[in-house]
């Protein structure tokens, strides 16, 4: 039995993703490998530091690349327009969730993947408290999130499947 959590993502961070390999494996390393090379040419390596940097930053570079190719390969993409066809009302990764909290406020949160969560724009993953408290809800339930201060009440006022904006992975090189 498998215990691995799925890599659910939107088509928009998969595009980020493979656009940015693409620039990982055809710009940025040969690049790095020429400069490297360049600087291996000067002689002594051991007090070379354009030749040290190098080889770090390769390494770095390697590193994403794994990391980039595993995530692509594993994860499993799903359109928000699709989502919603199935989700019956209820919400389910791929939503745009409008809530009111306690003094009514209303806030609009995005449930996306792990990779795209972005707290200022109202992405939130949906391995995050506020993502999994709105998980299978539907429009009138109140979601209670644990806070570090407390608990948090918020009432679901309406959820949508649209194409969400503002995706944006953060590279890591």
């Amino acid at each position: 039995m498998s215990t691995h959590t799925p890599i659910y993502m939107t088509p928009a961070c998969a595009e980020q993703m493979r656009a940015e390999l693409k620039d990982l494996l055809y710009v940025k390393r040969p690049d790095t490998v020429r400069r490297v090379s360049d600087a291996a040419a000067e002689g002594d390596r051991s007090e070379n530091a354009e030749y040290i940097y190098g080889k770090r930053h390769l390494r770095k570079i390697d590193s994403r690349i794994h990391f980039l190719t595993k995530r692509i390969e594993n994860a499993e993409i799903v359109d928000p327009a699709a989502q919603g066809k199935t989700a019956a009302g209820r919400v389910l990764f791929g939503a745009t969730v409008v809530v009111a909290d306690e003094e009514g406020d209303e806030v609009t949160y995005c449930i996306v993947g792990v990779d795209e969560y972005n707290g200022a724009k109202g992405l939130v993953s949906w391995q995050s408290p506020i993502g999994k408290a709105l998980m299978r809800k539907e429009v009138g339930d109140v979601a209670v999130i644990k806070t570090p201060t407390g608990t948090k009440e918020l009432e679901i006022l309406s959820i949508e499947y649209q194409p969400i904006e503002g995706v944006e992975i953060i590279s890591r090189v």
